[in-house]
């Protein structure tokens, strides 16, 4: 659909005045208009073609008296100059003497413009008479008959001439003074700064002055110069400098130093953080290998190499491993299953116990109490049997604690946090009581248990 605008241009008609008038000088213009001197008018300004960026959005700009316009570009413009036109201004009458009153200036009209004298041998002030006795207007601006000041120009108008300030001046009564154009519409985007005569348009930091010398456009500081260490960001009217991962920005807002990520918190890394330009590494123990990034992870040295021998066997623990005798045990007992010892003689073995079975086990260094850590069971349950569970020796400094949970077993208790690296030995002893044999018999498990030099 097309957008009609009917626009009406009205122009004022100059008329011309019937009587000599001492002329007066209007230099003030509304907004939307300038001061013309060599016409003495106000006029137009072409804020369109002023302006680069008047209208925005796409749309076009189309200039108005004393304004403008933003209109679609599909807009289509009628423009008409009202009902009234404006009247030219008569030429200055040439004025013959009357040929049969030689002394009488003759016009070619009875009107009465200026420069016609009516029955007199002369002409009006302002004009003078040529050889044919016309009445010529007198240039007192090229004759140097004027009164204007140094600082003002002559202009010559019909019959007289007015004086001027030069652009960027303005009367103020006789004297010419420097007009601040920054008081009145100057169309800087940012900052106006008078001068004698003229003035001109600033911006702020971070942007420059447009090729129309009154826009404001943004400066990419990070084209220009190469301030950032790191990374430069530009933004409106300034920028910003960012650093690479591990790094932070130094207190001059340029420079990037190390961040010294091992110093944020003492659980960067389970052992050692070791702190690099731009990053940190971790670290793990002798015995241990790391996991991802920061966690320690213990190394089976009984799977990927050790130095045990043929008869013996090798036992991992948490930092370490240690060898141990394949056959551990001892007269008058016999292995009879892997880690069981038992006496196969009754004289022998009077007051020993039946059997003797090794376990072995690896806990944390300063790990949390109480703590559950082994269980003891009876394998063989008879139904008129009773079991008691105790421990026989490896006490001595009061950390475990036997609990029992059910009539056939029990559960050994860390009662004590234990420091690494240290073994213990710890022998559990279950007595079976058989009532209706009156039966008694003892075995033991010998536990070895293997505290590691970390918490891990």
């Amino acid at each position: 659909m097309m957008l009609e605008i009917y626009l009406v241009m009205t122009v004022a008609a100059s008329a011309v005045s019937q009587e000599a008038e001492e002329p007066v000088s209007y230099t003030q213009c509304t907004e939307g208009y300038e001061y013309d001197p060599i016409k003495e008018v106000c006029k137009d300004i072409d804020e369109c073609a002023l302006v680069s960026d008047a209208c925005k959005g796409g749309m076009k700009c189309i200039n108005h008296y004393g304004g403008y316009l933003c209109l679609p570009q599909n807009a289509q413009i009628f423009v008409t100059n009202g009902d009234e036109s404006s009247q030219p201004t008569d030429p200055i009458p040439q004025t013959p003497l009357n040929p049969t009153n030689p002394q009488t200036p003759q016009t070619r009209t009875q009107s009465n413009h200026k420069g016609v004298a009516a029955g007199a041998s002369r002409c009006l002030p302002g004009f003078t008479l040529d050889e044919q006795n016309y009445c010529h207007d007198v240039d007192e601006c090229s004759q140097g008959l004027h009164t204007c000041n140094a600082d003002q120009i002559c202009y010559n108008t019909r019959g007289s001439y007015t004086c001027q300030c030069h652009p960027g001046y303005q009367k103020h009564g006789e004297q010419c003074v420097d007009r601040n154009e920054c008081m009145l519409s100057h169309y800087c985007m940012h900052r106006c700064v008078n001068t004698a005569g003229s003035y001109y348009c600033e911006c702020k930091d971070g942007y420059q002055l447009a090729s129309n010398n009154h826009s404001c456009v943004d400066v990419n500081e990070c084209d220009l110069t190469q301030s950032c260490q790191h990374q430069c960001f530009n933004l409106l009217g300034s920028y910003i400098c960012q650093c690479d991962q591990g790094y932070e920005l130094a207190p001059d807002s340029f420079s990037c130093v190390d961040m010294d990520e091992c110093a944020f918190s003492s659980y960067m890394c389970q052992y050692v953080c070791i702190n690099s330009p731009g990053g940190y590494s971790c670290i793990c123990p002798e015995g241990y290998q790391l996991q991802r990034t920061r966690m320690c992870q213990d190394i089976n040295e009984c799977d990927t190499g050790h130095e045990c021998r043929e008869d013996e066997m090798c036992w991992n623990y948490y930092g370490g491993h240690r060898c141990y005798p394949q056959n551990p045990c001892q007269e008058p007992y016999v292995l009879t299953s892997e880690n069981r010892c038992s006496c196969q003689s009754a004289g022998a073995c009077r007051g020993l116990p039946q059997s003797i079975i090794y376990k072995y086990m690896s806990i944390h260094s300063e790990r949390t109490v109480p703590a559950d850590i082994f269980q003891i069971q009876a394998t063989n349950i008879f139904p008129s049997a009773h079991y008691t569970f105790r421990i026989k020796a490896g006490n001595d400094g009061g950390e475990f604690f036997l609990r029992r949970f059910s009539s056939v077993g029990a559960m050994l208790v860390l009662t004590k946090s234990l420091e690494g690296p240290q073994e213990l030995i710890v022998d559990l002893e279950m007595i079976t009581q058989h009532t209706a044999m009156s039966y008694r018999s003892s075995s033991f498990l010998r536990l070895t248990i293997i505290v590691g030099p970390y918490p891990f």
